[in-house]
């Protein structure tokens, strides 16, 4: 009697909740971002601190991706996600270290468009949680990121009429370089909301 073979289809890795994990990981920079730019200078610190932890979570989500027989979402929409998260943090990071390596203290303007990249990446991580499970939702705390990205894009051409006032030379170009960078966090930061909406669109 031939013996009966058993087939069965590989785990299936818990990937949203990983890449919700690595989301986690931004907003708590984003959060320690908008503290050092408020004034807290060891926030800087907790910021640089996240890369090990930053790098695991996105290596982890890759290799599982790798691997996986099924996704929850299109591989090439997780890959995105976890890719603009990454760059999220790193943009955030390399602001913090120019800022230190040209001595210019951030200041008020700053600190209010890093907030609001604080809370934009807020409603990220609230999005990405909801993949999978209400697209209504995710696409509703996506859109309310870029919302406030916009919000920040006021803040930054504001800040810059301000700098035309300011008398140092130096103090004026580092700064505005500092709110540029800003602003790229910002694009990619939208970046991500728009590949939230979008794989919702193409799961529905």
């Amino acid at each position: 009697m031939r013996e009966k073979r058993r087939w069965f289809l590989p785990d299936s890795p818990d990937l949203l909740g990983q890449l919700h994990s690595q989301a986690e990981i931004v907003r708590e920079g984003l959060e320690s971002f908008a503290a050092w730019a408020g004034g807290d200078e060891a926030a800087g610190d907790a910021l640089l601190a996240t890369r090990q932890r930053a790098d695991e979570a996105k290596r982890a989500l890759l290799d599982e991706i790798r691997e996986a027989f099924v996704t929850p979402i299109e591989p090439e929409d997780l890959f995105t996600l976890s890719r603009g998260l990454d760059w999220i943090l790193v943009y955030s990071r390399d602001l913090v270290g120019e800022a230190r390596a040209l001595a210019n203290a951030p200041d008020a303007r700053l600190a209010k468009m890093a907030g609001l990249l604080r809370d934009a990446v807020e409603h990220i991580c609230t999005a990405i949680a909801q993949l999978g499970k209400d697209g209504d939702q995710a696409t509703a705390e996506a859109d309310e990121a870029i919302e406030q990205v916009r919000r920040g894009e006021q803040a930054y051409y504001a800040g810059m009429a301000e700098l035309l006032r300011i008398d140092t030379r130096n103090e004026r170009i580092a700064s505005r370089e500092l709110y540029r960078r800003c602003a790229r966090i910002g694009e990619e930061v939208v970046d991500v909301a728009e590949r939230i909406v979008y794989s919702v669109v193409k799961e529905s």
